[in-house]
């Protein structure tokens, strides 16, 4: 079938249907106008949409939520009163779409063959912010108050936004199509499930309790953990310190237990919450989520001397679920049986280049830990979570442990991995060291010298490899999907810097990509700029021409956006580079990311 692009826009006296073909400039347009409490589909009308419907592909940014419900609806023979009302609904209530359907009686066709972008982009941001990530040209914003009246004369203005709409949702297909062809790919080799719409968490759940119904013919529910109840700790068997300080952590946790808390996940109790653990020269504080260094604003060189080497644990969680056998209560060995043989499956083609099927597996695995602490999942399982995340720190405090004292020094820890320097002569005592925790614990670690590492904190840093290849995190990560563009061109000046000792201000003056300049936030209730309203998702750079008491305020109260004193808004990418971009302000944020870093130039 082919795939086409939809989108659907609704007030009390409107209804609007766009489609557009996938990579083809080929509309539709489905639209009634002024017909108030009257059916809004004609006879020729609803032929045609229910064409469209069944005999193609849709595509939709939250369609599963919203669009096919009122496609339905309409097709249904509701009026655009009572369209409008049921849109409502679905935007304000609490309710997933699907008990707004149910309880307004609208229920979709089953030959409806749709893909919804929604959870398969990382982030559950709004669509205008994914186009901003995609530096897509044009940020719009509703143009009309939802509860306006429209008038003919605002018509192509709707037809205009809806299709700048299906434009962005269009591209953001096209950025995440590798991610819905593995996802095709897993649900035919599991019997024709349809998995393209689902999170990486929503699939694991899926496909395990699916392997496990065809391995043990059960169904699998979520389990009842009533709020308040603390679970135990148990003592994996692997865990070992020689210091002091350790030894009596290490009991307090054994002896104490983790709450669980109103939302069903787990809590960290506050003694341990609030326990700073030193180790050599650095500091270290647990989580539920992982372990992780203290250190801030550090720039770290080694000497012609010394090594400085990250040294990560291979499928860190995974491999403590199966080191220990643990499984969600009322799965048992059963959940062992698929998780074990998916991770083996994975490695197997990983091993033979069979990428395709590696990558798919690797959602399964990475994917199921989402779930463990979601109470309304038949995977969670926080007594599980609990083993694992603790186990894992608590081992990689051995690790450090040791590698401490044998005289190197760990300078960064963080969930699956330490960042270690020390003198080129003691590598054969540190491997000595590395091989005995291995046999230890089971587990299997990986090595990648860096030149250098430059820490903001333990989560925002530049890694330079000795090949000059640069390892980004946090805020100076390159962007993508998952991230808001950030003056994404200081980030740049600065790691070219730090890698090839190119100037900062060459980068910055000489790059003519505008939207390396942009940064893009949500404004909740919209942003206002002199005057004039720019939207919820707000996009804007420093420029020369505007005053630096000038500033991009909420619409609501008149407070300063964040950063925006100095700022032009850039909802419209240009056809030219703009005259006015304020080069020197950027040098100077290049230069204050270096002294965050310790890496004053």
């Amino acid at each position: 079938m082919s795939k086409i692009i939809i989108d659907t826009e609704v007030y009390e006296n409107y209804f609007l249907f766009r489609a557009k073909k996938l990579s083809e400039e080929k509309w539709v347009n489905i639209e009634v106008h002024n017909q108030g409490a009257a059916v809004p589909l004609t006879d020729d009308q609803k032929k045609k949409l229910t064409r469209l419907m069944g005999g193609s592909t849709t595509i939709s940014f939250n369609g599963n939520n919203y669009d096919l419900y009122i496609i339905a609806a309409a097709l249904s023979g509701y009026s655009c009163a009572k369209l409008k009302h049921l849109s409502d609904e679905l935007i304000n209530s609490n309710a997933p779409g699907w008990v707004v359907a149910r309880d307004n009686n609208v229920s979709l066709p089953h030959n409806w063959d749709h893909i919804d972008l929604f959870e398969v982009t990382p982030g559950r941001s709004s669509l205008k912010i994914y186009g901003g990530r995609l530096g897509w040209r044009r940020l719009q914003e509703l143009p009309l108050d939802p509860t306006s009246i429209i008038k003919f004369e605002q018509l192509e203005m709707m037809r205009d936004y809806c299709g700048n709409d299906i434009r962005v949702t269009e591209q953001l297909y096209f950025a995440v199509e590798p991610a819905i062809k593995l996802r095709e790919e897993m649900g035919a080799r599991r019997g024709g499930i349809d998995l393209r719409s689902k999170s990486d968490a929503q699939i694991a759940e899926t496909v395990i309790k699916r392997e496990l119904t065809l391995l043990t013919g059960k169904s699998y529910k979520p389990q009842e953990i009533e709020v308040g109840t603390t679970l135990p700790y148990r003592d994996p068997g692997i865990v070992s310190f020689k210091s002091r300080p350790l030894e009596v952590m290490y009991a307090k946790i054994l002896r104490g237990g983790f709450p669980v808390g109103t939302n069903g996940a787990v809590q960290l109790p506050k003694w341990l919450r609030d326990t700073k653990i030193a180790i050599g020269g650095s500091t270290y504080q647990m989580g539920i989520g992982g372990l992780h260094s203290c250190e801030k604003s550090r720039t770290i060189r080694p000497g012609p001397d010394q090594f400085l080497a990250d040294f990560d644990v291979a499928s860190y969680y995974p491999s403590i679920i199966l080191k220990l056998k643990l499984s969600p209560g009322g799965m048992g060995d059963g959940f062992l049986r698929v998780y074990q043989q998916i991770v083996t499956d994975r490695l197997k083609a990983k091993a033979q280049g069979d990428k395709l099927t590696a990558d798919t597996l690797k959602i399964v695995v990475n994917g199921s830990f989402g779930k463990l602490g979601s109470k309304w999942s038949a995977l969670y399982a926080p007594q599980l979570m609990i083993q694992t995340t603790i186990t894992g720190q608590l081992c990689l405090l051995m690790l450090i442990e040791r590698i401490e004292a044998i005289g190197c020094r760990v300078v960064s820890a963080n969930t699956d991995g330490v960042v270690a320097l020390g003198d080129k002569k003691r590598e054969n005592e540190l491997n000595d060291v590395l091989f005995d925790w291995m046999l230890d614990t089971s587990f299997e670690l990986e090595r990648s010298d860096y030149r250098s590492l430059h820490s903001r904190d333990v989560n925002n840093y530049i890694a330079v490899k000795p090949d000059g290849e640069v390892k980004r995190k946090g805020v100076y990560a390159t962007g993508g999907l998952a991230k808001n563009p950030d003056f994404k061109i200081v980030a740049d000046a600065v790691a070219l810097y730090l890698s090839t000792g190119t100037p900062m201000e060459r980068t910055i003056r000489e790059c003519m990509d505008i939207t390396s300049f942009v940064h893009l936030r949500t404004v909740q209730g919209g942003a206002v700029w002199r005057d004039d309203f720019q939207g919820k998702a707000i996009r804007f750079y420093y420029s020369t021409e505007v005053g630096a008491d000038e500033q991009i305020s909420y619409a609501k109260n008149s407070n300063k956006v964040p950063r925006s004193d100095g700022a032009r808004p850039l909802q419209d990418i240009p056809a030219e580079f703009p005259d006015d971009v304020d080069y020197d302000r950027y040098v100077k944020l290049a230069h204050e990311a270096l002294e965050d870093m310790g890496a004053a130039s």
